[in-house]
């Protein structure tokens, strides 16, 4: 994924949503669901029924850019809320898209002493 300016804004779409939808569905969901204009240049995250599958809907200024992921294995980690948007940071969106879990991410190395 082509990386945002700063400073944009991320939201995770609540809930379960058609993976079928494409480009004008998911804006128009963003427009009625969300109350939000999704030529504004933030960042919607929609999630599929099983949880492998995500696709990221961007207005980069020229036109609207559509991301889509499956994971191999596992799913990706979602908020427990049934409507409305989670707000999140780009290196939150970062580790979803890496399929780590972006509430707790853990440490692999945790220094002892500084040298």
């Amino acid at each position: 994924m082509i990386a945002p300016p700063t400073g944009t804004r991320v939201y995770l779409v609540a809930g379960v949503t058609d993976m079928r939808k494409g480009f004008d569905g998911l804006a128009a969901m963003v427009a009625h669901r969300l109350s939000r204009d999704p030529f504004s240049g933030r960042i919607f995250v929609f999630r599929g029924r099983r949880g492998d599958r995500i696709k990221v809907l961007w207005w980069d200024g020229q036109g609207l850019c559509l991301y889509a992921k499956r994971l191999e294995r596992g799913r990706f980690v979602w908020p427990r809320v049934d409507h409305g948007a989670v707000y999140l940071t780009a290196a939150q969106l970062a580790m979803l898209l890496e399929g780590i879990d972006w509430r707790t991410p853990q440490r692999t190395f945790d220094p002892q002493y500084a040298a």
